[in-house]
């Protein structure tokens, strides 16, 4: 039965149309004539799960098939999961009220560690086990896809099957062969049998791993010879042949990225060290100028939006970038539809781009050099110069802008306090051409704010064997860098504590599964949200199940040593990490994979920038 919400609940929450639903362009159909239910999770609130691209894709495109209802389900507001515990209401989906417990197939999406507890919250509240192995034939099969499924073990005993790549094309093989069990009346086991044989689909049960007597993982095999030995990353390989929706759905309540987003290619080029994006979503692959307009023409009508932004990891890296934006404005200049272009390159952005997007609105320019001296640039093949960063802020200047934002990592691998003090000198350059610049006339301000980020080993990096610092190193850094800013520049920085814990799930192992489900007994949810978050009961967990989270985030790691990750493929060879580790300490910059193939290994795809547009 669906779930019936007092309006008396509704009005005593925050926001409370992120439980409504009905929204413009959501999909309707009857439950009664579909033959598989599938509930897409977003183990965050409504407000940033509405803003994913990833869930506009699926969303409608598994409502395009007739014998599929794809309803949404997000994690409710602290205020929310209060009234809905004592009032005894079941987590529920948005298109039709039912109870998470009631659909066949329950897929969550894993964009960020500290949303693991959420996981299990939603799960509980859901009324589904929390352990894959307490669920019974009544049950739906939990399932779980997106970039942190490339380390899938500290989530192995909550998730039936994990999808690993890219979901638009393992999704539906899926689907197919749950039609296929779902008549035949076979056992639970008989699904994950089937399905285990998908590339790209990972079934944890069905492997076993052996740990070292001094803690590290000795070795991750499949229990039986028919499952696959290493689990290959899916991905769409003709990315312009692909399904992008034609009409979103439009929130009645405001979201974090409230527009149209276009997704104009998919991977990145650059090599950055500490980057795990650009790695795991090789090879390159482009939609072209012509798809795309079709696209947002479609799109604006359908949503009555004024705002498209074109997505991707690096948007200034379009092959065809200047003949996009013209063919966009031409489009959509009758229209009022401004542009907006994230993720642009320092070493991208020139007058002739600026000159593109006048229609941009003038809210700030954010740019990434990531590091304030030159040396550790090349450490991380950032690829810019000083002189880059320089030239992008002056043409930023002449455009008419007058806010810029520069993010920097701060405990990168061979890091020192002169690196620290770089990104000071950088910012005090900054001001200073900005003040050498401006004229009575203009009469304003600059806005110049610094943000530092902690760095964070990821799996399938040439850094996923660094240390992290330690949160005491850290706060050291913080603390001096903020020491040598001027007053001038505001400066913002990311919790140690959160990026430690980050640190241990982004390289955990199956035992960390257990520290998830203690955190969360204890109350831990939302832990990317400051005003919930309680590293305390975090540290308690960890020494309640006897595991030392250090070994995990502050602990450097030897090529040789079996790593928890080291069963899946994302087509990035090993050998050609280390290389690339290798190089960081000799300082030396790998080219872009536009001028140069880097042997990373990914030609095996046979598509995109590998193969030639």
């Amino acid at each position: 039965m669906p779930v019936v919400i007092d309006n008396e609940i509704l009005q005593s929450v925050e926001k409370p149309s992120r439980y409504t639903g009905n929204e413009w362009n959501m999909a309707r159909k009857d439950p009664q004539e579909v033959d598989i239910r599938f509930a897409f999770c977003f183990p965050d609130i409504y407000d940033v799960g509405m803003s994913h691209l990833g869930m506009k894709i699926l969303y409608h495109m598994l409502n395009e098939r007739k014998d599929t209802y794809c309803e949404r389900v997000f994690a409710p507001w602290v205020d929310m999961e209060q009234k809905m515990r004592e009032n005894n209401i079941p987590l529920f989906s948005l298109e039709t009220f039912e109870p998470l417990s009631n659909f066949h197939i329950v897929g969550f999406t894993l964009q960020y560690e500290m949303s693991y507890t959420n996981i299990l919250n939603m799960l509980d509240l859901g009324g589904i086990p929390l352990r894959s192995w307490e669920r019974t034939e009544h049950h739906p099969f939990v399932c779980a896809g997106g970039p942190c499924t490339v380390n899938p073990e500290p989530l192995a005993d909550f998730i039936d099957f994990f999808v690993i790549g890219e979901g638009e094309e393992v999704i539906n093989e899926v689907l197919d062969k749950f039609l296929e069990w779902k008549k035949g009346g076979h056992p639970r086991k008989t699904f994950l049998e089937m399905i285990a044989s998908i590339e790209g689909v990972y079934v944890p049960s069905f492997y076993d791993v052996k740990y070292n007597e001094d803690g590290t993982v000795q070795s991750i095999n499949p229990k039986e010879d028919r499952y696959p030995a290493r689990i290959r990353k899916r991905i769409v390989k003709e990315l312009n042949e692909s399904y992008f929706p034609e009409k979103i759905i439009v929130p009645y309540t405001s979201i974090v990225h409230d527009r149209i987003m276009l997704e104009i290619f998919r991977g990145c080029s650059r090599g950055c060290r500490f980057c795990q994006a650009g790695f795991i979503y090789r090879p390159v692959r482009e939609r072209s100028p012509e798809r795309l307009g079709n696209l947002a023409e479609d799109l604006a009508e359908s949503t009555g939006y004024d705002e498209i932004s074109m997505v991707s990891l690096s948007t200034s890296d379009y092959s065809r970038l200047g003949e996009l934006t013209e063919d966009l404005i031409r489009r959509l200049e009758d229209k009022k539809i401004s542009l907006s272009l994230p993720s642009l390159r320092v070493d991208s952005f020139s007058i002739e781009l600026m000159d593109k997007v006048k229609t941009v609105r003038k809210s700030g320019l954010t740019f990434a050099p990531e590091a304030g001296t030159q040396r550790l640039r090349n450490v991380i093949n950032k690829g810019i110069t000083e002189e880059d960063l320089v030239n992008s802020a002056r043409i930023a200047f002449m455009g008419g802008w007058n806010n810029l934002k520069f993010y920097f990592m701060i405990g990168l691998p061979t890091e020192t306090m002169e690196d620290i003090v770089g990104i000071a000198r950088l910012g005090e350059k900054i001001v200073e051409l900005y003040r050498s610049m401006q004229t009575k006339e203009k009469g304003k301000n600059l806005t110049l704010t610094i943000s530092t980020s902690s760095f964070v080993p990821k799996p399938f990096t040439p850094f996923q064997w660094e240390a992290q610092d330690t949160m005491d190193a850290l706060r050291e850094k913080q603390k001096f860098l903020k020491s040598k800013l001027r007053r001038s520049i505001t400066y913002n920085w990311h919790d140690p504590e959160v990026s430690f814990l980050e640190a241990v799930f982004a390289r955990g192992d199956r035992r960390t599964g257990e520290v998830l489900l203690r955190a969360w007994q204890k109350g831990c949810k939302f832990d990317g949200w400051g005003e919930v978050f309680n590293f305390d009961k975090w540290m308690e967990a960890f020494e309640e199940t006897g595991i030392d989270p250090a070994f995990y985030a502050n602990r450097r790691r030897e090529p040789g040593e079996v790593l928890p990750w080291d069963h899946i493929d994302v087509g990035v060879s090993k050998k050609y990490l280390i290389r690339e580790r290798e190089k960081a300490y000799r300082e030396e910059v790998t080219r872009d994979c536009l001028s140069i193939c880097s042997g990373c290994g990914v030609t095996q795809f046979g598509c995109g920038i590998c193969m030639g547009y």
